[in-house]
């Protein structure tokens, strides 16, 4: 087996999007290969067949390696909650834990990433190994178990990634590689500049200038930005909203502990709609609809929904005949009530919801996390269940459901459920736009999955297109 490092001179340069197409590229090449991040940060969470949790961006590389996703991808996931994290240790939740107790344990979380290391040696070809941030953090590099150790351990070579948005290209690359211990500048297959707009002519001194300063090293290509080419948000601390189309307004509220942000990304394809995240209740005036997603701490999200009168926006939008939809945490803020005597799943309290369905949700230690097969209509799809709270019907008659399996809950304008992945079914999607009584509207037919593998393709064809692969193809004998 080889390693290929992917790092960055920064966060949300492009690591995850290039891993996740240089993986599609070598499958295309007869290349069993495997994407690996030993510790991720990120509220964007995917649950594997085992019921394991992993970071989503690892479940989306192996899919596009085709591969079914494993814990043994992302052994280390921290799941912020504000002033301190869940630890996801192979798949398991396991304690809140702060920042300097996190360092605290990083020799012991090391020796759970070499053993899923070796997991891999014989398991495939190559292994693509994330990094996170900068591998140059100079204040922590002698506890970063993510960048630059894996790929040593390994015996690997790296890439480095550079991100042109945000200025300074020249001095984030040269100057990274000039701050990586002597013993990592060897192992370079070479730099990427990413997220360029504009004139490509006006980059092609580039590599001179590289080689001006950091001799020897290869240019490997820059690379254009397509939007269109985006299968997800590439980092969880990345506070860029996916914002598109055009019509009728599709309202997210941007909770402060957002997760799984990704649901909204099935609309992106459809017509007639614009798609929306709003943080305040200016941004919610003459929606259609309004979703509220998941949420990392319900109970303080929901107590920032009423500080900023944005409670008050939605239950007005609600009466003046608005469609709401609530997945996971925003499925509780729904209820009536809500509990959580010691603050297991976040902020303590006991709070009232926002009151549209009749419900209460009581928060214990135990976490759900399963996989769902799910139906509706004509779709059948995959969702999933990450949460921490179990939600009970206060009336006598149960909540009429949209599905057989009782997962979806709807009461006159209001949808509520557990399920992620909820709006992968354009039956679904379709549904809410007729609850919303939203005319001109056109469902992108495609199942979700199945758009993926074609994006996942493009991917590939857009890397061979516009960077020079040859040093990855000696490196790994394809030549």
């Amino acid at each position: 087996m080889k390693a290929i490092g992917i790092l960055g001179t920064a966060s949300n340069v492009g690591k995850s999007w290039l891993v996740t197409a240089l993986g599609a590229w070598l499958r295309r090449q007869g290349i069993k290969v495997a994407p690996f991040k030993a510790q991720n940060m990120s509220n964007n969470s995917y649950v594997t067949l085992e019921g394991g949790e992993i970071g989503r961006a690892q479940a989306v590389q192996a899919q596009a390696c085709g591969l079914r996703p494993i814990v043994e991808m992302n052994p280390i996931l921290l799941k912020p909650t504000g002033g301190s994290s869940q630890l996801v240790i192979l798949g398991e939740a396991k304690e809140h834990i702060k920042a300097s107790n996190y360092y605290n344990k990083v020799e012991t979380l090391w020796q759970t990433v070499t053993q899923c290391l070796e997991f891999w040696r014989d398991r495939c070809d190559v292994l693509l190994l994330e990094g996170a941030g900068s591998p140059v953090e100079l204040n922590l590099m002698h506890r970063d178990i993510v960048n630059l150790r894996p790929i040593e351990y390994l015996n690997g070579k790296w890439i480095l990634v550079g991100d042109i948005e945000k200025g300074g290209v020249f001095a984030q690359l040269i100057g990274t590689y000039q701050l990586l211990p002597s013993q990592m500048q060897c192992r370079s297959l070479g730099l990427v500049v990413n997220k360029f707009r504009g004139d490509l002519s006006l980059f092609n001194g580039a590599e001179s200038y590289f080689q001006q300063y950091i001799p020897g090293i290869n240019y490997l290509g820059v690379l254009p930005f397509d939007g269109s080419l985006q299968p997800e948000s590439e980092d969880s601390l990345c506070q860029a909203a996916e914002q598109f189309g055009s019509g009728e307004k599709i309202v997210w509220v941007r909770f402060p502990h957002l997760s799984n942000s990704q649901d909204i990304l099935p609309w992106k394809q459809d017509r007639g709609i614009q798609t929306l995240w709003a943080q305040t209740s200016q941004d919610i005036e003459d929606c259609r609809i309004i979703v509220l997603p998941g949420t990392k701490d319900t109970i303080g999200d929901l107590l920032w929904l009423k500080a900023n009168k944005l409670d008050q926006a939605i239950i007005k939008a609600y009466h003046n005949g608005a469609v709401i939809v609530g997945i996971c945490g925003g499925y509780q803020m729904l209820g009536k009530t809500l509990t959580d005597r010691l603050g297991i799943a976040g902020s303590a309290g006991i709070v009232e919801g926002l009151g549209i369905l009749p419900t209460h949700t009581e928060f214990s230690a135990y976490k759900t996390i399963k996989q769902v097969e799910m139906s509706y209509k004509s779709d059948r799809w995959l969702g999933y269940e990450i949460h921490m709270g179990e939600t009970i019907v206060l009336e006598q008659n149960n909540l009429p459901t949209l599905d057989n399996s009782r997962r979806i809950f709807v009461s006159d304008k209001v949808i509520g459920t557990y399920i992620h992945g909820l709006c992968e079914s354009p039956e679904i999607r379709s549904t809410i736009i007729q609850l919303a009584n939203i005319k001109n509207y056109e469902p992108y037919v495609i199942p979700w999955q199945q758009e993926q593998q074609q994006l996942y393709n493009q991917m590939a064809d857009f890397i061979a297109a516009n960077l020079n692969l040859s040093p990855i193809s000696e490196y790994l004998d394809l030549t």
